[in-house]
Order: structure tokens, then C-alpha cells, then sequence
């Protein structure tokens, strides 16, 4: 194949879903036939040579990529890169700041290009283009003019298409597809020593219930503390275990003091990508009570596959892309978020029934093995990408 452009704001050492999708991705197409092109972060050198491609950081902080400044450094450092490599195809990480370059390199190459969107990222445009003509025009240009929109999931597709409708583009409609996303069963994986995590992060006894996710409303942890109480009631050991950051935190400990609940809930802080898996493998059983919240949603969540893959069965909330992340019955169960009773008993349930968690398990380290995987996403990828693409010069 030839050479394709990924321009993206999220791109390792960043954190994040989105960077590590665009990670997995330039670790998985072929090697030489990607060429990133993202911001600049104090720590990179050291990320970027773990990397097959060529990674370019333009000549702005990562941070700055967002601004007018940023985005005109960003697209004069593409045209290099675009005589350079002489790529056939580009992926944007994200619908923006990535989109802009993208659609000057249409303009003046006719070089196509594809948009990945997440979720929450379209229900945001979506109330903004309702409200300014001038954002309905620009939204339409970035989004509608794109050769491919792949979607995290089909809830993000369904979206996408509404979007469009709105945009008064329907014809951009057949350009959506839903990728669902994965994870690295290699990685994660069951049977791991919990030694160490266990007695880093105090996870004594048990059982041990576990999200893994940045403290944001949307993610329905203060769900999980507000149910906990009618969780011990039927198992007085459970016990509750976040692993992330995020401006909430103060707002969940003043709730877990509300409750009396400060031995039953530990928010842990960050966890180091090394830490994860072993973090996943000292669960009893994973939560992620997901629900539509200030114009944010899960659009997929790679953390429930990431528990499927170590063999940890999953409660999860039925709201947008989690049923493309969870086999309902199968690799876990699926409850109303908005619902604390209903989050309640899924949890009660799975925790009473130790063999239909197992079973749970290893039906999600087999889903992992199978198809939730980023050898699989790439595939998607790089067949969107091949079927996308402006053949090379004299074809």
C-alpha cells in the first residue's frame, strides 16, 4: 500500500482513549506506510522511537495545535511532509483541530482524507451547529467533505449520520462506518501476579469491584457509591476501587463521607499503564455504569474490554456505543445507568453466582481474542484506507 498521513492531536505520550487508538494504529499498519504528524511534548523522543513509522512533531506544543497559530504551523509543516512522503491518504484522530489541515490538503492536493469520531464529540457539534450558520458551514466543509467517517461504534455511526442530516448533507451518509475498537490481549490477559498492585493500592480482602476511568460524571462512579450500601447488604465485604483522575474528585470523596463509606471506596488515583493489567486481574468484577451526562457519553469504552480481555466479567450501563464493548448475556450484563436499583442487582447477581462470572470471563477473553482486538481495527483501517485512497501517479 502506499503512504498514508495520521494527523491527530492525541498521540502518545498523551493520555487518553483517542491516543491510544492513534498508538495501536501506527503500531499496527505496515511498517514504513504511516507517517504521523502531531504536536510537540517535552517527553516524546523517548515514545516516538518505540514507534515503526515515522512519527513529525510540528513545531508547536501539543496544546497549541488547537490555536489559529498552532493550526497555520501545523498545515505549512504538512505541505513538507506532503512532498515528502507524497501520501495517497490521511486519518484524522479527531473531526477537530486535525479536520483543518486535513481539508486544506483536499483543497489544494485533492488529497482524500478520513475522520474518526468518538461520541461526545458529535453531540457537542450537534448543539452547536443548531444554534450558528457560520459553525453549520464550517461542520459540514470538515465533516461532510471527508472520503471516509468511521465511528467508534454504531451508536457514534447513528450519530454521525443525524449530524449529517443536520448539516444538510445526507449524501455523506453512506461514507459512515462503525469500527468497534479493542484492546491487546497480550497485554492484558488473565493469571497475572496481583502481589504487588494488591499491596500498592491497599486492595486487601474483598470482593473487589473496579472501574478504571477518568472521574467524570458521565462514567457513573457516583452511581456505584450511591448503590454500594445496597450492595453490602447482600455482600458485606465488597469493596469499591477507582483507578483515575479528573475534576470530580473532590465531589465523590464528599460523597463517600456522605454515605459512610470511607473504608467500602478508595479512589486510587492514577494507574500506570504497567500497572493496569494486574490491576484488572485483582477485580472480582468490572463497572462501568456509563450514562449520557452534560452533553458526554461513552461512546465505546476500551476500559471493558481491557476487564473482558483479563477475563473479568462486566457490568455496564446500556447507554451509547457500551453495547458494541459488552455481549449483553454474554461477556457481561447490561443495566439502565440512571437506575441505581437496576445497577444494584446486576451487580448483586454476578457477585452471588461466581460461576456464571467465570463463565462471563472467559466468553469476554475469547470475544478479546476473536474480534476486540487492534490487529482487527487496523484491519478495518487499512481496508477503509486501500478502498479510500487517490491511487498513485500514472494508475
Amino acid at each position: 500500500m502506499g503512504t498514508t498521513l495520521l494527523l491527530t492531536f492525541d498521540f502518545p505520550p498523551h493520555g487518553g482513549g483517542i491516543a491510544r487508538m492513534m498508538g495501536e494504529l501506527a503500531l499496527k499498519y505496515p511498517k514504513g506506510s504511516l507517517v504521523v504528524s502531531t504536536g510537540r511534548y517535552p517527553e516524546s523522543a523517548s515514545t516516538d522511537a518505540a514507534f515503526p513509522q515515522v512519527v513529525d512533531r510540528a513545531s508547536v506544543p501539543a496544546e497549541r495545535l488547537r490555536t489559529a497559530h498552532g493550526l497555520v504551523r501545523w498545515t505549512a509543516r504538512l505541505e513538507t511532509l506532503y512532498r515528502r512522503h507524497a501520501p495517497g491518504f490521511a486519518w484524522c484522530g479527531t473531526l477537530k483541530p486535525a479536520g483543518y489541515p486535513a481539508r486544506w490538503l483536499l483543497a489544494r492536493h485533492g488529497m482524500p482524507y478520513g475522520v474518526v469520531v468518538h461520541g461526545t464529540d458529535l453531540l457537542l457539534l450537534r448543539e452547536k451547529i443548531r444554534g450558528s450558520p457560520l459553525r453549520r458551514w464550517a461542520a459540514a466543509k470538515l465533516l461532510a467533505d471527508a472520503a471516509a467517517i468511521v465511528s467508534n461504534s454504531s451508536w457514534t455511526a447513528s450519530l454521525a449520520k443525524e449530524v449529517l442530516t443536520l448539516l444538510g448533507r445526507p449524501d455523506a451518509i453512506p461514507r459512515v462506518q462503525p469500527v468497534p475498537l479493542g484492546t491487546e490481549p497480550s497485554r492484558f490477559r488473565p493469571g497475572l501476579d496481583t502481589r504487588a498492585v494488591r499491596a500498592r493500592f491497599g486492595l486487601e480482602g474483598g470482593p473487589w469491584l473496579l472501574t478504571v476511568a477518568r472521574l467524570e460524571w458521565h462514567k457513573g462512579i457516583d452511581t456505584v457509591i450511591r448503590t454500594l450500601p445496597a450492595i453490602r447488604a447482600a455482600h458485606p465485604a465488597a469493596r469499591y476501587a477507582v483507578a483515575g483522575v479528573g475534576p470530580r474528585r473532590a465531589a465523590l470523596l464528599a460523597l463517600i463521607s456522605e454515605l459512610g463509606l470511607d473504608g467500602a471506596v478508595r479512589l486510587l488515583g492514577p494507574a500506570s499503564d504497567a500497572d493496569l493489567p494486574a490491576l484488572y486481574n485483582a477485580a472480582d468484577l468490572y463497572l462501568g455504569p456509563s450514562r449520557l451526562a452534560e452533553q458526554m457519553v461513552e461512546g465505546f469504552g476500551i476500559s471493558l474490554v481491557e476487564a473482558s480481555a483479563c477475563g473479568i466479567a462486566v457490568v455496564a450501563g446500556r447507554s451509547g456505543g457500551v453495547p458494541d464493548a459488552v455481549r449483553d448475556g454474554e461477556t457481561g450484563i447490561l443495566v439502565d445507568p440512571d437506575d441505581p436499583a437496576a445497577v444494584a442487582k446486576g451487580v448483586n447477581d454476578l457477585l452471588g453466582d461466581p460461576e456464571r462470572r467465570k463463565r462471563m470471563g472467559a466468553a469476554g477473553r475469547r470475544a478479546v481474542e476473536t474480534y476486540y482486538n487492534w490487529e482487527r481495527v487496523a484491519r478495518d483501517f487499512i481496508r477503509i484506507d486501500e478502498a479510500t485512497r487517490r491511487p498513485p501517479a500514472g494508475r
